[in-house]
C-alpha cells in the first residue's frame, strides 16, 4: 500500500526565498462552492487545450517590439537607464496590450473575499513579521503547483501556508513588488516553465485560480494572433530592483527578453547566443548590466542601454548558474554542467580562479549578502559544500550529503546568514532546510564575519 501511495515523480526544480515584511499578515482568500470550481477548471482545461491545438499555427509574427511604442529618444538606451533614479514614478499603465487579466466570467458576482473570519484567527495562518516565505516549484507525478511555504528561524518552523496548482511545470521564480495596476508595491511572483507565456502571480491571496497577468501571446491562426514574447520554454527569471517595471527572461529559444511590465510587453531582444539561456541575474546595484549564463558554455555581461554592448567568459561546455557577488560589484561568479566553478572580475579578460566543485553539474550558486566570503555551492552529486572566497583562491570549507537526491536548486535566506533551502528529486524528501551554523568548521571560519558584517554599509561603500 505504501509503494502504491508513493508518487512515481515528486521533485522541487526551482525555489525563491522572500525577505521578512512583504507579505500581509492575513492573506486574502478567495472562496468557490464546488460547482463553481468544477466550472471553472473545466473552462480552464477547455481554453488550454484550445491553445495547444492552435499553438505556433502562425509563427510568421513580426519583431515583438517593433509597435509597442515610439522609438527612445536615446537609441542605446531604450530602458532610460541612465536617469532612472530622476524619473517619475506614476508610469503609465498599458498592461491591456499583451498581459491577461484574469476573467473569471459569469462567476465574477460569486466570488467573495475574505480577510476576517474563524480561519483569520488560526496561527498558522498568519504571516508574522519574522517570517520568510520560500517560493517552491513542486512537481509530483502530473501536478505541478507552487507552494508557499514558512519559515521562522527563531521558532524553528517551517510548513506550507498555502498553494496553487499550475498548469505546466515550472522552471524558474522570480519574486517583484511592482504592480502595473496598483501604485502601491505589491508581492508578485513571476513564474516561467514549459510553456513560453510567463503567469505573474498575486502571493497575498490564497485560492487564487489565475495569475494577476500573463507575459507574452502564443501565435493562432484561427484567432488571428501574433506571437509575442519567446517561442520556447522560459528558463529564468529576473528583476530589475534599481528599475522596477523592467523583468529579464531567459529561454530556450535561444534568447533574452527584458519586458516592460507597465506596457505588458517586451521591449528589448537580446538574440547573440547560440544556445539556450538558463540564467540571468541584473547587477544588484547598476540598473543597466545584466549577466547571463547560456548553454554555449558563455557568460556575457551585457549593458542594457545598448543591446550589443556586452563582454563574454568562457566555462564550457554548459553554464549552469550565474550570480553577482553583492560585495564586490566588479565580480561574478559562474558555474558549468562539469562541476566546475569560476569567479570573474569584469575589468580582466580571464576568470581569477577556477575549481572543480562537485562531480556533476553544479546547481546551485550563493554568494552571501550578509557573511563576507562564503560561497556555497550544491549539485547533482547530491552534496552541499561551503567555500571560503575571500582571498586569490577558493578554499573548500565543509560538505555534507543532502538528504533530498540530486539537488536541483538552492536559495539562501536572506534574513537568516547561515541558512539555506535546498530542493532536489527525492520522492520521499524533496525539499530540506540546512543550517549551515550546526558545523563546526563553517562558524570557525565564518562566525565572527556574520555577526559584524553590515551589507548595507558595504552596498553604500562600493556604491561611492
Amino acid at each position: 500500500m505504501e509503494e502504491e501511495q508513493t508518487p512515481n515523480v515528486s521533485l522541487v526544480s526551482c525555489m525563491h526565498f522572500l525577505r521578512r515584511g512583504v507579505a500581509k499578515s492575513v492573506p486574502e482568500k478567495i472562496e468557490l462552492t464546488e460547482n463553481e470550481l468544477a466550472n471553472l477548471i473545466k473552462q480552464t482545461a477547455d481554453e488550454l487545450r484550445i491553445a495547444e491545438q492552435g499553438e505556433d499555427q502562425s509563427d510568421d509574427e513580426e519583431e515583438n517590439a517593433s509597435s509597442v511604442r515610439p522609438p527612445p529618444a536615446d537609441p542605446n538606451d531604450e530602458f532610460n537607464f541612465a536617469n532612472y533614479d530622476q524619473e517619475d514614478s506614476n508610469n503609465p499603465i498599458g498592461i491591456a496590450t499583451i498581459a491577461t487579466v484574469p476573467n473569471l466570467g459569469d462567476l465574477s458576482e460569486n466570488v467573495q473575499i475574505r480577510t476576517e473570519g474563524a480561519d483569520s484567527d488560526e496561527e498558522d495562518d498568519i504571516i508574522k513579521p519574522d517570517d520568510n516565505l520560500l517560493l517552491v516549484g513542486h512537481v509530483e507525478a502530473d501536478a505541478s503547483i507552487l507552494e508557499v511555504y514558512i519559515y521562522n528561524k527563531e521558532e524553528g518552523s517551517f510548513y506550507v501556508h498555502h498553494d496553487i496548482i499550475l498548469p505546466w511545470f515550472p522552471l524558474c521564480i522570480e519574486w517583484l513588488n511592482h504592480d502595473p495596476s496598483d501604485p502601491e508595491p505589491g508581492n508578485l511572483c513571476a513564474l516561467g516553465g514549459m510553456d513560453p507565456v510567463i503567469q505573474v502571480w498575486d502571493l497575498d491571496i490564497e485560492n487564487c485560480l489565475e495569475p494577476v497577468f500573463k507575459l507574452g501571446q502564443k501565435p493562432n491562426k484561427k484567432k488571428k494572433l501574433k506571437r509575442v514574447g519567446h517561442k520556447d520554454a522560459v528558463l529564468d527569471l529576473s528583476w530589475n530592483r534599481n528599475f522596477n517595471h523592467v523583468l529579464a527572461s531567459g529561454s530556450a529559444d535561444n534568447t533574452v527578453l527584458l519586458w516592460d511590465l507597465d506596457q505588458g510587453s517586451p521591449h528589448t531582444k537580446l538574440d547573440y547566443f547560440e544556445d539556450k539561456v538558463q540564467s540571468l541575474c541584473f547587477h544588484p546595484l547598476e540598473a543597466q548590466t545584466l549577466l547571463s549564463g547560456a548553454c554555449d558554455g558563455r557568460a556575457r555581461v551585457t549593458d542594457c542601454r545598448a543591446a550589443d554592448a556586452h563582454k563574454a567568459w568562457s566555462l564550457a561546455p554548459e553554464i549552469e548558474r550565474v550570480v553577482w557577488d553583492s560585495r564586490n560589484p566588479f565580480c561574478f561568479a559562474m558555474s558549468n554542467n562539469e562541476g566546475k566553478v569560476a569567479y570573474v572580475d569584469c575589468r580582466q579578460d580571464e576568470p581569477l580562479w577556477t575549481i572543480s566543485a562537485h562531480g556533476k553539474e553544479v546547481t546551485g550558486l550563493i554568494l552571501s549578502e550578509k557573511v563576507p566570503g562564503l560561497m556555497v555551492t550544491v549539485g547533482a552529486d547530491e552534496m552541499l559544500k561551503t567555500w571560503d572566497i575571500s582571498s586569490s583562491e577558493a578554499v573548500q570549507v565543509s560538505e555534507r550529503a543532502c538528504k533530498v537526491g540530486q539537488v536541483l536548486c538552492a536559495a539562501p535566506c536572506p534574513d537568516a546568514p547561515y541558512a539555506v533551502a535546498v530542493g532536489g528529486d527525492n520522492k520521499e524528501r524533496f525539499i530540506e532546510m540546512v543550517d549551515l551554523s550546526i558545523s563546526e568548521q563553517v562558524m570557525n571560519r565564518f562566525g565572527s564575519r556574520g555577526q559584524t558584517a553590515n551589507p548595507t554599509e558595504n552596498n553604500e561603500a562600493m556604491e561611492s
